[in-house]
């Protein structure tokens, strides 16, 4: 179940917001370029790599434009997304780096995080990212066997990724993340073994799994239309994500959110865990999307849109909503529910007012009796048999 149409479902006026506190906020800048479009994804991006110069003068611009509604606002994590924000040269890297810590207050120990596709990377291209600042790389690995790299239209090989991790760690970086894919079209168990064999060989700090999702408007959801591409059965993608869990916890990995493992808890990206914990954020560049005094605004999903309206110093925002009550609640819930310590309860009666199992005691009862979920005297989580059901179980609150 999306989350937005779930919060639509449950539209209500209510009359008194939940204050959002501007202490930790998150910044995020996307990328929208690729030098090849991989055929399962649809975040927004461009092939247009002669498009990165105007690109990145209508970033400065947006930055100087939302600068004065954040001047009291401390940002504890940064994280350039997309996209592939490698592909930007170090010129490029270097300016927006610049304009971004003269405009926006960046605590000194912010976690700075930077996304690669590895056949991108080179050694003065990620001394560049430490030199400026950047304390995380993560790489997009997806897969360590050449034949299903192939299969999802990746331009790295594994080579590049051994040689790139190992220039990462001689550029500096102490914490490196290496996202992997599952419940593909033409994995195997075995393949998917070796791959967590040899993502746990380079020891990084942080391991993510993400499982295939055949999104509308993406190649791979016109081939599954057309025939070409069957999805994995839910019981099989559920084998992948524990065979996952239990390597990767074996390996001494902890399990923090579905999809998410780090090294020990300090490891833990900070960044997404604001998301997941419904702390604000500013997101800037096309499609890019904030949560800020309980509203929620994302910019138009063009390029061409964007820098139109940069050229004159105007924002191109797509769509701006004040975010009722019982919609902050239930994202709350929604978010929560995705990390393995799950909701807490003084947490809960805090942003919203309210005690949390007696609010939900007859939808807790019933999750209760059908082995979703998991309750202390402190915590709501889901069991492992809730988090494969994890969107459908929030819909129940």
């Amino acid at each position: 179940m999306m989350l937005a149409n779930t919060i639509a479902d449950k539209m209500v006026n209510v009359e008194h917001p939940v204050p959002v506190t501007p202490e930790g906020a998150g910044l995020y800048v996307h990328v929208p370029f690729c030098e090849q479009k991989c055929e399962y994804c649809d975040f927004y991006s461009l092939t247009q790599l002669d498009q990165i110069e105007a690109f990145t003068e209508a970033l400065l611009t947006e930055m100087e434009l939302r600068a004065p509604q954040f001047s009291g606002v401390q940002f504890s994590t940064v994280f350039f997304g997309g996209g592939t924000p490698s592909l930007l040269s170090p010129a490029q890297l270097t300016r927006i780096w610049q304009r971004m810590a003269t405009l926006f207050d960046i605590h000194p120990n912010a976690e700075c995080s930077i996304e690669s596709n590895p056949g991108t990377l080179s050694f003065e291209k990620l001394q560049t990212f430490r030199d400026l600042g950047f304390n995380r790389l993560s790489m997009g690995v997806q897969s360590f066997n050449p034949d299903e790299l192939k299969f999802l239209g990746r331009i790295h090989n594994v080579a590049d990724v051994l040689e790139n991790f190992a220039n990462a760690r001689k550029a500096g970086f102490r914490n490196i993340n290496i996202d992997l894919m599952t419940a593909f079209p033409g994995i195997s168990h075995d393949s998917f073994l070796r791959s967590l064999a040899q993502a746990k060989a380079l020891a990084p700090e942080h391991i993510a799994c993400y499982t295939l999702i055949f999104e509308p408007g993406t190649v791979f959801f016109k081939r599954m239309q057309r025939g070409e591409l069957t999805p994995m059965a839910e019981e099989d993608e559920a084998g992948y994500y524990e065979l996952a869990a239990e390597i990767l916890g074996e390996a001494g990995y902890q399990q923090y959110e579905i999809s998410n493992f780090a090294r020990e808890t300090a490891l833990i990206c900070r960044h997404n865990l604001a998301y997941w914990q419904h702390r604000p954020y500013l997101g800037m560049g096309p499609s890019a999307h904030s949560f800020y005094n309980n509203a929620r605004f994302s910019n138009k999903r063009s390029l061409a849109v964007y820098l139109k309206n940069l050229s004159v110093r105007q924002l191109a925002e797509d769509f701006r909503e004040e975010l009722t009550h019982e919609q902050l609640k239930f994202e709350y819930i929604f978010l929560n529910l995705r990390l393995k310590e799950g909701m807490r309860f003084d947490r809960f009666a805090q942003q919203f007012g309210s005690d949390f199992r007696i609010e939900f005691a007859a939808t807790i009862a019933k999750l209760q009796s059908e082995g979703l979920i998991e309750t202390s005297d402190s915590h709501l989580r889901l069991s492992t048999k809730g988090w494969m059901l994890a969107d459908e179980v929030a819909a129940y609150f």
